[in-house]
């Protein structure tokens, strides 16, 4: 009995999930999602004293340089045929879960194996429309960031490509997900 409840549960979750492969496929304008920004500068390094200069322990300490941030996921907007909708690196779209009542994330396992979250190294930088001050950061169990929106955690689709919406209003792993307007909402 076991047994045959588990190989229902997977057709019903391998189900679920083509609904998102037959969706309508709203389609992102080409280069409108910019990929995060990676520093190359290098710090500068100060000259060895030669042996003609005065001593350097008689010398002001250098400055230290500041430690570089590392650069965060960038998060854009761009029109879609649900309307202004948010967008992460890559030109894929982001959505929102139902379960996430809180900034804590709630998918875990199989859900983020299916909806992975958007992660990011440092603050997320904001794009287009985003509005920066709706942008943040959640730790995860294991300890990575996850990027949050309106204090909900955001995620992508896996199955889906650059440019693709395939997932609003699309039931799975116990909730609705829903890609997310600039004003931090679901959209219609």
């Amino acid at each position: 009995m076991a047994r045959s409840s588990s190989i229902a549960g997977i057709a019903l979750a391998m189900l679920l999930l083509s609904a998102c492969a037959s969706g309508s496929g709203g389609v992102l304008p080409t280069g409108t999602a910019p990929e995060p920004v990676v520093s190359t500068a290098s710090p500068s390094v100060p000259a060895t004293p030669a042996a003609s200069e005065p001593d350097p322990s008689s010398a002001p300490a250098p400055e230290s340089e500041p430690e570089p941030q590392a650069a965060g996921t960038a998060i854009s907007t761009a029109t879609s045929e649900f309307g202004e909708i948010l967008w992460g690196p890559g030109e894929q779209v982001v959505y929102i879960w139902e379960r996430d009542v809180s900034p804590e994330s709630q998918c875990y396992d199989d859900c983020a194996a299916a909806w992975p979250p958007v992660l990011t190294d440092g603050e997320p930088t904001a794009t287009g429309g985003v509005d920066p001050a709706l942008l943040g950061t959640t730790v995860r169990a294991d300890g990575a960031l996850q990027v949050t929106y309106g204090g909900h955690p955001l995620y992508f689709y896996a199955n889906e490509g650059p440019g693709e919406v395939r997932c609003h209003d699309v039931a799975t792993h116990g909730g609705l997900w829903w890609v997310v307007t600039p004003g931090g909402e679901r959209a219609p």
